[in-house]
């Protein structure tokens, strides 16, 4: 299986805080997935921990390499730039990842992200959704201390989501097809 592509400064084992969640489901497709996790202004009608989407600039509603946008999740405003973005295409995983931060450059109370995410279609019509978050900064550190880490809730709370907002899409499509 592929596994994410990380930039400096953003490897797991060397940040402040790391979390990792996947999901494998059978019957869904990275084509089912990509339109939910790509526009980010759907995030709050499946995740109950992302508000105010914005996307800068006139784009979107579906991210593109350089974007920038703004959310708000885990109680901070997290301005943020997508830094890798491959639609699906057969054969290849899909994949988007974009820097956010919190506060400002150099305060000690600063945080910057690296926040992946990896949809592959598996054999046997499976689909594996794999996101995955480094952190660096105070904030981080206090994430990391805390048990359960609510990086890992929260995650996995986007994820379930996701996949029960793709299910949701494929059965209206199916009716308004019949």
């Amino acid at each position: 299986m592929s596994d994410i592509i990380w930039p400096e400064g953003f490897v797991p084992g060397f940040t402040d805080n790391y979390v990792s969640n996947e999901v494998i489901v059978a019957g869904l497709s990275s084509d089912d997935i990509w339109p939910l996790l790509a526009m980010p202004t759907a995030w709050p009608t499946y995740y109950d921990n992302a508000s105010d989407v914005e996307i800068y600039d006139g784009k979107g509603p579906e991210l593109a390499l350089g974007d920038s946008f703004f959310f708000r999740t885990f109680g901070f405003p997290v301005p943020a730039r997508v830094v890798e973005c491959v639609p699906p295409v057969a054969g290849q995983p899909a994949r988007i990842a974009w820097h956010g931060w919190a506060g400002e450059e150099g305060a000690a109370d600063r945080l910057d992200v690296h926040h992946a995410w990896l949809i592959e279609d598996l054999s046997h019509g499976r689909v594996r959704i794999l996101t995955q978050e480094t952190q660096n900064g105070a904030p981080a550190k206090e994430m990391a201390a805390a048990r359960p880490n609510p990086m890992i809730n929260g995650h996995q709370d986007w994820l379930n989501g996701l996949v029960n907002a793709a299910w949701g899409a494929r059965q209206s499509a199916r009716r308004s097809r019949s």
